[in-house]
């Protein structure tokens, strides 16, 4: 709601996520806040965490090197 208030656009909006058709931007752009908010609330905050490097297996070694 935040870039509606702001002055963006729906159909910019929509651009931005991917929407195929404007009407499925205006279902979430007018969903009730306060079920939103409730939702929210009993999500567990995002952690970022450090990617771990990734470690090929000794078969994909062997199956590399056969190259």
């Amino acid at each position: 709601m935040e870039l509606l208030q702001a002055g963006v656009d729906s159909s910019v909006i929509a651009l931005w996520l991917g929407h195929e058709s404007i009407e499925t931007t205006q279902t979430y752009l007018h969903a009730h806040l306060a079920l939103k908010e409730v939702v929210l609330d009993k999500l567990k905050p995002y952690e970022r965490h450090k990617p771990k490097r990734f470690r090929p297996s000794d078969r994909l070694l062997a199956f590399l090197e056969s190259l």
